[in-house]
């Protein structure tokens, strides 16, 4: 998928290679239900990462204003990468992980269960960066995310982290939605139409979803707009028109 494309070739098989080792599988099965240590609200946590990440530097103003746990989180990584001059490196290492997290079902249900103990999720968050030379910013992030019982929600969190990124570099997230892959030309056609739309102080990144439920046409999603042309909606349409009752005038 279009939003991971920018993974680094180099690190993403070592990630790979590490999450299906032995640190995972050894605590899967016989790990007792256990009563986690209240975690930080979002907020609690946006605030005080930020704050330590920050302390002794001016503030960061954060592109867009985001919403929501997940924005939170974002808001508050975004914001220490910056003041660490190392948001390419931090956005590169979290869709590492995520990319790396999704090809292991046995990291993956690892981050969804809550009964693993929270010495153990900062363990192995721990060791794969250590063992992935991850970022300071970067491996702070996922120990608080383990240590909070938030590792659930990271791909949520990245992929807000990621319109942030690009808002910071004066690019626009654009989904188009068909039932096959666009030819070249008809995506070029399609970002050169979106482009003139958004302006040329802003740069499109058109990221391309096959959805066969929509049965043809496509879908275009982007700040925040949606431009519905499928068949389906279409259908959907003309259907409730039929049913509508037809009123005819008084002669």
């Amino acid at each position: 998928m279009a939003l991971y494309g920018r993974i680094r070739s180099s690190g993403l098989p070592l990630l790979q290679k590490f999450l299906k080792s032995d640190l995972i599988s050894a605590h899967g099965s016989g790990v007792q239900r256990s009563l986690l240590c209240p975690a930080l609200s979002s907020s609690e946590f946006s605030r005080n990462y930020a704050t330590a990440s920050v302390a002794k530097e001016g503030k960061v103003k954060v592109p867009l204003v985001l919403f929501g746990g997940a924005g939170n989180y974002a808001s508050a990584l975004y914001i220490a990468a910056v003041k660490a001059n190392a948001l390419d490196t931090v956005e590169s290492e979290i869709l590492d992980f995520v990319e790396a997290s999704k090809k292991s079902e046995n990291f993956s249900q690892f981050m969804k269960n809550l009964s693993v103990p929270r010495g153990v999720r900062v363990k192995a968050i721990t060791a794969i960066c250590s063992e992935t030379k991850f970022s300071d910013v970067t491996k702070n992030f996922l120990v608080v995310l383990a240590e909070g019982g938030r590792l659930r929600n990271l791909d949520s969190i990245a992929k807000k982290f990621l319109d942030l990124t690009m808002a910071h570099k004066g690019e626009v997230r654009a989904v188009v939605t068909t039932v096959i892959p666009l030819p070249t030309e008809e995506e070029k056609e399609l970002k050169e139409t979106l482009q003139d739309i958004i302006g040329h102080g802003k740069k499109v990144k058109l990221e391309q979803k096959i959805d066969p439920s929509i049965l043809g046409g496509l879908v275009v999603e982007f700040s925040q707009k949606v431009f519905d042309m499928s068949i389906k909606t279409r259908s959907q349409q003309m259907e409730r028109f039929l049913r509508d009752p037809i009123s005819f005038g008084n002669p």
